[in-house]
């Protein structure tokens, strides 16, 4: 079975083309509707290239990314793309599966719109135009905040008044589901369990950066919240603060909620502090104070919220680091890890410097694992299982 796997941005288009659970291609149109539009592709050799192309809307991108597709004889015709894979990042309480898109479905992805205004218009618009090009293929939304809906109400509710939950929906619903659900397996396979018998702690830490704690296979909290500003520390988000601090903003420092919302979310985090750079990257590799304050900042929020899960899941079995961050930058891994030496825990700096699967030492009392996430992959299996079952 062919499925194509679609995220669609604001201006952006990216994609995945999988075989089964074989990746043929990956992709992104870029500058969609913007000068200097292009599209740039990877193959599964790993070699990689890119096209300039004039691109207006979604559905050219889209036409753009079919075209390419065929004429690349990845498929011989349209026909043989079955299924369609959308990634949506908010379903609301609508939603705590992937499901089949028809018109009630995205009726709901429009009603999710103000919990994820910069997402959620973008991802229809992606839906849309696939329709157009692609009529006779099953198309299927995946939704971030799918995974976490399992969360109890103790820590998915906040301490508000409790019509603001009943009437506006006001609650945790977590994001980057659809990856920390698939390291999650990942580490079961690795580990010879079952992920139902395992209580993990992982990390995806990116641009954006979300934990997840996860029993018996089920999320059971996480920190990202009502909105994805929640949590960690970030790449230019602020993560959690004291909510005053935003009452300051407003009241003596006369800023606008627009210029509040720039601020917490555009020049925050990493490059708040450090005033250089929200790429970790460019970071660690400078001698600037600023610059390492904001990476220990950084590490020291992910070790407090690992304490906590330990307490939340009643001991842990593993913690896997996943995502740009968590995949690539020893140095955060070892920072982070260096604050669990309470829990037994312990960095094998060999390891960890080759970014190894297995990054703890062989004292540690449980592994550290380092697995790469791959939220496509994830998203084409639930679009099969769900194409397959209509079929049968």
């Amino acid at each position: 079975m062919f499925v194509l796997v679609i995220n669609a941005g604001s201006s952006s288009l990216k994609y995945s083309l999988f075989k089964d659970e074989s990746r043929l291609v990956s992709g992104i149109v870029e500058r969609i509707g913007i000068e200097g539009s292009f599209h740039s592709w990877t193959l599964s050799d790993g070699s990689a290239s890119r096209a300039d192309t004039v691109v207006g809307n979604h559905s050219q991108a889209v036409s753009v990314v079919l075209d390419f597709l065929v004429s690349r004889s990845f498929i011989s015709s349209l026909d043989e793309i079955s299924a369609v894979g959308h990634r949506v990042v908010h379903g609301g309480n609508f939603f705590s599966s992937p499901v089949i898109i028809d018109d009630s479905v995205k009726d709901a992805v429009r009603k999710c719109i103000p919990l994820a205004p910069l997402h959620n218009p973008n991802n229809l618009l992606g839906i849309e135009a696939c329709e157009k090009a692609l009529p006779h293929a099953v198309h299927v939304a995946v939704f971030d905040t799918a995974f976490h809906s399992t969360i109890p109400p103790v820590a998915r509710l906040y301490p508000l008044p409790y019509e603001l939950f009943e009437r506006d929906g006001v609650l945790r619903y977590g994001f980057h589901g659809t990856s920390h659900e698939f390291v999650s397996h990942k580490a079961a396979d690795f580990l010879n369990k079952k992920v139902e018998e395992l209580r993990l702690i992982t990390l995806h830490l990116g641009n954006g950066c979300s934990a997840c704690a996860i029993r018996n296979g089920v999320s059971v909290d996480t920190t990202m919240g009502f909105t994805p500003l929640e949590g960690l520390m970030m790449g230019t988000r602020s993560g959690s603060i004291d909510p005053g601090i935003i009452l300051f903003l407003l009241r003596e420092k006369k800023l606008s909620v627009d210029d509040v919302d720039a601020l917490l979310n555009k020049k925050s985090g990493l490059l708040g502090i450090s005033g250089l750079s929200n790429d970790m990257r460019d970071l660690y590799t400078t001698n600037d104070r600023r610059a390492w304050l904001a990476i220990d900042m950084f590490a020291y929020r992910v070790a407090k919220t690992v304490g906590s899960y330990f307490a939340v899941l009643g001991g842990c079995d593993a913690i896997v680091f996943t995502g740009g961050i968590g995949e690539h930058v020893a140095v955060v891994r070892e920072k982070v890890v260096s604050y669990l030496s309470p829990f037994g825990i312990f960095i094998d700096k060999d390891a960890n410097a080759k970014s190894m699967r297995v990054i703890s030492s062989a004292e540690s009392k449980i592994p550290v694992l380092v697995i790469p996430t791959d939220e496509e992959l994830m998203i084409a299996r639930k679009t099969a299982e769900l194409a397959a079952g209509r079929d049968s």
